[in-house]
């Protein structure tokens, strides 16, 4: 089974099935950018790297519920025959699923996940809406302030560089950069 020939075109076709919401949309495809990135810079399988990044909240529009996300995803993906290192990255990814994150590809999952959606956040409230003339500098004092993006995690954000080994200056600008290739699908290359 874990010879499987993963395809992103698969992994979109069933993110855009079961996600109707646009912004989630752009979080995977974010998060996608992010994880592709990463797999390019370390020479790893960047499209099967792509499509767990793509996939990792494809089911949370219908189960939001922690009883539910990522595990009923996971039941999705192992009857369409997605190998098992697949399927435990996506389970990784949640902290509370009890799967310990320890390949580098989960490492990086989780590295991206939050840091992408803060990263969109940060990028949205420029004066320009754009990622292209974002830097890590102000994403690192948006940190700071409890109010905005409230919803995320500031100790996950940390952990995440921690996870992946680099300082939390240069995840960051990483990840902005990986996601400035993308700016046009993530609508976020603004006004600049």
């Amino acid at each position: 089974m874990d010879d499987v020939k993963l395809s992103r075109d698969d992994a979109l076709g069933l993110m855009t099935e079961w996600t109707a919401s646009e912004s989630l949309r752009k979080h995977m495809l974010a998060v996608e950018a992010s994880v592709r990135g990463y797999a390019r810079l370390w020479g790893e399988p960047e499209e099967d790297w792509a499509v767990v990044a793509l996939l990792h909240d494809f089911d949370y529009e219908k189960y939001p519920d922690p009883a539910d996300h990522p595990f009923r995803g996971v039941e999705v993906l192992t009857s369409r025959g997605y190998p098992a290192w697949v399927t435990r990255a996506i389970l990784s990814h949640a902290d509370y699923s009890g799967v310990a994150r320890e390949s580098r590809l989960e490492h990086t999952l989780f590295a991206c996940d939050e840091m992408s959606g803060f990263v969109t956040a940060a990028a949205l409230v420029r004066p320009s809406k754009s990622v292209m003339d974002l830097e890590a500098p102000s994403v690192i004092k948006r940190m700071k302030d409890k109010a905005f993006a409230r919803s995320i995690n500031r100790d996950d954000l940390r952990k995440g560089a921690e996870e992946i080994a680099l300082p939390l200056d240069q995840h960051i600008a990483n990840v902005i950069a990986f996601m400035r290739e993308q700016a046009d699908p993530l609508g976020l290359r603004g006004t600049h």
